[in-house]
């Protein structure tokens, strides 16, 4: 145990493909890098439902434990990753779909308007969660993984595989419109 192999200064890609050979300690790093990041990112994209994503990561990781060849050794390993748990959560959307159409509702509310009262970051948050709630999966999709992943347009790009220009226009315009609903924030949270 005192030569152990230092994992952090390989790549993603390296322990992939260490992680092939049927070594855990390449996978256990995977898991150390990037268990946080996608675990807020399930919990984003799914409802904020803290059970749900974790039960996610969970099923994210058991997949690649399990098969560490589905890697695409052609791809970065984050836009690899991020590709499944998007697929698994466009999957959940198509379930909790169905589900609601079974039972005659919609599968998300609509935005409630910007509550009047006392202001502060909390009620800000809130806002911006059900301005987000009445936006199309793919554009909450971008707004959490440029503005809370801090992922680039090309990755994003990558992932969602579509144009790199159709994630900044549709980037774009959602600021504008986020800014016109959520001006009434601008003065108290620019204290």
């Amino acid at each position: 145990m005192f030569f152990r192999k230092s994992y952090k200064s390989l790549s993603d890609e390296e322990l992939m493909e260490k992680g092939r050979g049927g070594s855990d300690r390449e996978l256990e790093e995977i898991y150390q890098r990037y268990s946080q990041p996608l675990l807020r990112y399930f919990f984003r994209m799914l409802w904020q439902d803290r059970n749900k994503a974790q039960d996610f990561l969970h099923d994210l990781f058991v997949k690649i434990l399990e098969k560490p060849e589905r890697f695409d050794s052609s791809k970065r390993f984050s836009t690899w990753i991020y590709s499944v748990a998007h697929n698994m959560c466009k999957n959940e959307y198509r379930k909790q779909s169905f589900r609601q159409a079974m039972n005659g509702h919609s599968i998300e509310d609509k935005a409630n308007e910007i509550a009047s009262g006392e202001v502060d970051k909390r009620n800000f948050q809130r806002s911006l969660e059900e301005i987000l709630k009445a936006e199309e999966e793919e554009t909450r999709t971008m707004f959490v993984m440029r503005y809370e992943l801090e992922m680039s347009s090309i990755e994003i790009a990558e992932i969602l595989q579509c144009p790199e220009g159709t994630v900044r226009t549709r980037l774009f315009n959602l600021r504008k419109r986020l800014a016109a609903k959520l001006d009434y924030y601008k003065e108290i949270l620019e204290k």
